[in-house]
């Protein structure tokens, strides 16, 4: 199939999950994860409708921006960093990037917020949190004192915006082994949105291509879909 096909496949699949969720279709982004391909083909995304990109790492996306500066329209397309973020890597990610979608301590979140006010911008986040016990899994434990430090210094962070919460859970083929954990980070973000009525906490970004429509039913504002969409990834 071709890419557009690919792209109206998955909304239409977006949309059966908020229906039955008795949701409304654009309370939910399409992300598409653009990591690993050329940067050709994300300019072809954004011919076929698509306005939202996610990369994983930040040299991989400087190398790419000659050739989308010279076929992408950067005022229409927003790109987010979803992958770890290296301490060393802070600087350049904050000129980079549009948003930041994985906090995952205090010490990253201080860092970028002064090298945001560096680059004279205000960047919006999003906190990771860790629900699995996965040692591949990034992120802070819902129960964490630095999970409520960061919540807690929120107004601090005056070039840095948090918007949300996100997760990566174990990967499974039966999706009910899966939703627990899209249902935990709903949970967990109503009660912290009670808890801290003066912080953003409205985007829950989970799921993504085998996944999705289970998270959406629990909640998912912003559906991370890669392969569902460019097909597999190519090899290195």
């Amino acid at each position: 199939m071709s890419m557009a096909e690919n792209i109206a496949r998955v909304q239409e699949q977006m949309r059966a999950a908020c229906r039955r969720a008795g949701r409304q279709p654009e309370s939910v982004q399409l992300m598409a994860v653009s990591k690993m391909q050329p940067p050709e083909r994300i300019v072809e995304a954004q011919a076929a409708g698509l306005r939202l990109f996610g990369e994983n790492r930040v040299q991989e996306f400087a190398e790419k921006q000659p050739v989308l500066a010279a076929g992408i329209l950067f005022g229409e397309a927003s790109f987010h960093l979803i992958g770890p973020l290296q301490s060393n890597k802070v600087a350049r990610a904050a000129q980079l990037f549009d948003a930041i979608d994985t906090i995952d301590s205090l010490r990253l979140a201080e860092r970028l917020n002064h090298a945001a006010a560096a680059a004279n911008k205000s960047l919006p986040v999003l906190l990771e949190i860790k629900l699995s016990e996965e040692t591949s899994k990034h992120g802070l434990p819902p129960e964490s004192a630095e999970l409520t430090a960061l919540l807690e210094r929120a107004s601090d962070w005056t070039h840095l915006q948090i918007r949300g919460l996100m997760t990566v859970p174990p990967y499974s083929e039966n999706l009910e082994e899966v939703r627990p954990y899209f249902r935990r980070l709903r949970v967990l973000r109503d009660a912290l949105a009670q808890r801290y009525p003066h912080v953003a906490l409205d985007q829950l970004s989970m799921g993504m291509s085998h996944d999705f429509s289970v998270a959406i039913e629990e909640g998912s504002t912003c559906a991370r879909i890669g392969t569902a969409i460019f097909g597999a990834r190519p090899p290195l």
